[in-house]
């Protein structure tokens, strides 16, 4: 098993930044990709920005050129810094990773919520 802590999370003005953290630690095998999604009240989770084990990032379209995902691969450890914070960035935010053990297993932190309001 694979067990996520996660933290960064908080209230923010409009404009503000916030870095989360996700570090992974157990019975770890391959991580192939790590990233992080979010859920707002009403809506489906959705895709925030990954990262897979070659470096290459995905970004989703409303966070591109404000957020960044970065990882610290000794440490099993992945980023969002989020800058230029905006009302609608706000959500449950929920780290991700895939590990391959022979199959590919997905673990998901427990969440962080990041709110942006004044």
């Amino acid at each position: 098993q694979v067990q996520l802590e996660e933290s960064g999370g908080g209230l923010v003005q409009p404009g503000g930044s916030l870095r989360l953290s996700c570090a992974a630690s157990g019975r770890i095998f391959s991580i192939y990709a790590m990233g992080w999604y979010r859920q707002a009240p009403g809506k489906q989770r959705e895709l925030v920005a990954n990262i897979l084990s070659g470096g290459s990032t995905n970004y989703a379209e409303s966070v591109k050129g404000r957020f960044t995902i970065s990882r610290d691969y000794a440490k099993n450890t992945v980023f969002l810094q989020m800058n230029s914070l905006k009302p609608e960035d706000t959500a449950v935010y929920y780290c991700n990773v895939g590990d391959y053990t022979g199959i590919h297993q997905t673990y998901w932190g427990q969440g962080t919520q990041v709110t942006v309001s004044s």
